[in-house]
């Protein structure tokens, strides 16, 4: 029995995803042209496919489980489960205008053509904006079509921005926030779904510890009260008594978006040494 993981052949997800899975633990071989390949040490079979495709295999059960970006989930709209979100591959999926034109609101897109590969996406949100354009969709090179009057706007995904600025357009409108998530397929069976429980307990292990940093500091005892309070740690501070009379080492762990400001705390009541070290895997 082997679980079926269908992942982007090339493209904005397909090295990620790839690296997931290996920094899962799983060992395999992903030659060149490769279409579809086995796991050494995981039952796992991983197929190869366009982005675009991968949603309809999962629905279709030709694939059990999929990475895929939020964005082409909703634009196919497959009756598939959402699993987890995977946290790479952010991006969203934006509303641009030439650079020259003004915009005050979403309502100064009515009666403009607007050119996307996201037809559904966009038309849902037109709707719910009450705004009234004509949308083309096209497949590729969004970015040209108002520069050759194919379009007056367009709607197309963004990362950085400056694809949009390099053709001359601004972003006015977000529409949608998206990255890489796991979905499944809606009848996956027992022994399967077994099989993603054990492939989810590593992403996690990964995630936890990306957005974790283990910290070690030197602390004088008579401020061990006050620094633990301050550490929050998965359970309480580790703390080792020092060769240097008075003083003790204190280990504990700390969110990333908290990270600095609980250094600074750390400083202001005595801690010394701080020592900071990334984690690869963390099981909570």
């Amino acid at each position: 029995m082997k679980l079926k993981i269908a992942i982007q052949k090339s493209g904005r997800l397909s090295e990620d995803s790839l690296k997931l899975l290996k920094e899962c633990g799983i060992d395999f071989n992903n030659g060149l042209n490769k279409l579809k390949t086995e796991a050494y040490n995981f039952p796992l079979e991983i197929y190869f496919l366009r982005d675009d495709d991968i949603p309809q295999y999962i629905e279709d059960g030709v694939a059990d489980i999929g990475i895929v970006g939020e964005n082409v989930l909703l634009e196919k709209n497959k009756k598939v489960k959402t699993v987890e979100k995977l946290g790479f591959g952010k991006c969203r999926l934006s509303i641009a205008i030439p650079k020259d034109k003004s915009f005050k609101s979403i309502k100064d897109l009515n009666g403009l053509k607007i050119a996307t590969s996201y037809s559904t996406i966009l038309s849902k949100y037109l709707k719910q904006q009450k705004v009234k354009a004509e949308i083309h969709e096209i497949s590729g090179s969004v970015e040209i079509a108002p520069s050759i009057g194919l379009a007056d706007a367009i709607c197309d995904l963004v990362s950085s921005g400056s694809t949009l600025l390099s053709n001359g357009l601004k972003e006015v409108e977000v529409i949608l926030r998206s990255e890489a998530i796991l979905i499944a397929t809606k009848n996956l069976s027992k022994e399967k779904t077994a099989l993603l429980e054990k492939l989810l307990f590593r992403i996690k292990a990964l995630r936890s510890a990306k957005k974790n940093k283990y910290i070690l500091l030197n602390a004088p005892n008579n401020k061990l009260d006050a620094i633990c309070k301050i550490l929050p740690g998965m359970k309480s501070p580790t703390i080792l008594p020092l060769a240097d009379k008075g003083w003790s080492s204190v280990h504990s762990v700390v969110e990333e978006n908290q990270f600095w400001e609980i250094i600074e705390k750390l400083k202001a009541n005595g801690a010394q040494g701080i020592l900071v070290v990334p984690i690869e895997k963390m099981i909570v």
